[in-house]
């Protein structure tokens, strides 16, 4: 058993003081404020483990490089493609595990990695059908984070248009080619889940499929106002609309940005997962967070592009683009953000409480830094940054100390030259 001692510790009713953390074959086993100190002293705000509900590992090497000539969503695919264009598995292992010390750093200690770079360029299927997600596997298991791969079924390049150029590299001839290869995928250290890329990756004929798949389950949703034009044109209804007539919008789906959602959409999903940077670094808009939450839709955060890896940006934004948006304060509490942040269950999973019976899994948040200092514990929520987390737990096991990986070497020089590399090729 272990015993850790916090200073104060953001618990299922509030954040409180002197809190005595037993840990037990990963899992904790007594979480007791106000206990006399033993153990371990955690000093500063110990919060859950942050989920990422919304990755694309490989984008982190996009950051900082598609701002040329202002750029629009549609630049920053091409660029995206042409990136996507020189993976392989080795330079994917490489990349992402760096990308996943980065995310430990910042206090995720969970990613849903929504993967659909499946083949080799062309389409051609490697001897390993499913080596660029084991490369990811792989990749998650170096960093010490609990990964979902949410295998993504991607196989039309638009509404009634065949995949073509690096999007082929995606594509696995239908649904049933699709299953077939993810049914090999039994990977021991991940979960495994699925992704309907989109309705404009994945004809409506063949949606239906899904509508029983057991696990979970997301899809891009009307991130773009194009996306929505284009399926009213070809399907008479919205993307919403679209999949709900396939029966794909269960209770445990996961609808991604939903940022141009109608009243009707709204009352046919269950969860949504906004990616608040990087819906702001695309332009796509700002969602409806509010009026979701009230509707009653649970609400999770995701890097999505890695504009940034920063899970106190991602909640706080869900907050701030809301007060823009409205031109009004408080539109969600503290708790109701950190929930957001810390919705395991979005990608499968346990966790996000600290609380008896949950995966040991915590960070550690100094609050006697620039931008911290003199904070209430609970602001922290509205002050900190990634730059704070000091140390970070799973299962556990200590992957972050002292700000350092334990794990992966020098993460920022690594991914210096992982990135460069992959644009000089």
């Amino acid at each position: 058993m272990t015993t850790l001692w916090a200073e104060h510790a953001w618990l299922p009713e509030g954040v409180a003081s002197a809190v005595r953390l037993e840990i037990t074959d990963g899992v904790f086993t007594d979480v007791s404020p106000g206990a006399p100190r033993q153990g371990s002293a955690l000093p500063g705000l110990v919060l859950p483990g942050f989920a990422n509900g919304h990755s694309h590992a490989f984008h982190r090497a996009l950051r900082g490089r598609t701002h040329h000539d202002r750029g629009t969503f549609w630049t920053w695919r091409e660029r995206m493609y042409a990136l996507a264009e020189r993976l392989d598995p080795d330079s994917y292992h490489r990349l992402a595990r760096a990308v996943y010390a980065e995310m430990a750093l910042a206090g995720y200690t969970a990613v849903g990695e929504f993967h659909y770079l499946h083949h080799a360029p062309g389409g051609r299927r490697y001897a390993d059908p499913n080596a660029m997600g084991h490369a990811l596997v792989q990749a998650a298991e170096d960093a010490g984070i609990r990964l979902t791969l949410l295998d993504t079924c991607y196989l039309t390049g638009g509404f009634a248009r065949e995949l073509s150029g690096v999007q082929l590299r995606f594509g696995d001839g239908d649904v049933d080619g699709w299953a077939t290869r993810v049914a090999a995928l039994k990977p021991d250290s991940a979960l495994v889940g699925a992704a309907v890329h989109s309705v404009r990756a994945v004809p409506a004929e063949q949606l239906p499929f899904f509508a029983d798949w057991d696990g979970p389950l997301h899809v891009h949703l009307s991130e773009q106002r194009a996306e929505n034009e284009d399926c009213l044109a070809h399907h008479g209804c919205t993307p919403a609309e679209l999949l709900d007539r396939a029966g794909v919008l269960g209770q445990d789906t996961v609808a991604v940005h939903g940022t141009h959602l109608t009243a009707t959409d709204l009352g046919l999903l269950s969860q949504v997962c906004f990616c608040p940077t990087t819906e702001r670094d695309l332009g796509d808009g700002i969602g409806e967070a509010r009026r979701l939450a009230d509707a009653g839709v649970r609400l999770s955060l995701g890097s999505d592009s890695q504009a940034v890896i920063d899970p106190f940006e991602e909640l706080r934004a869900l907050e701030l683009h809301e007060r823009l948006a409205s031109e009004a304060r408080g539109r969600f509490g503290a708790a109701e953000l950190v929930a957001a942040g810390t919705h395991h269950a979005a990608i499968g999973r346990d966790g996000g409480r600290l609380a008896a019976g949950e995966p040991a899994d915590l960070v550690v948040v100094a609050l006697d830094s620039v931008r911290t200092a003199g904070t209430e514990p609970a602001g922290a929520v509205f002050a900190a940054s990634a730059a704070d987390v000091t140390d970070v737990l799973v299962g556990g096991r200590w992957i972050v100390r002292d700000r350092a990986h334990r794990l992966v070497d020098r993460p920022a020089t690594v991914l210096a030259e992982e990135v460069a590399a992959l644009w000089q090729s």
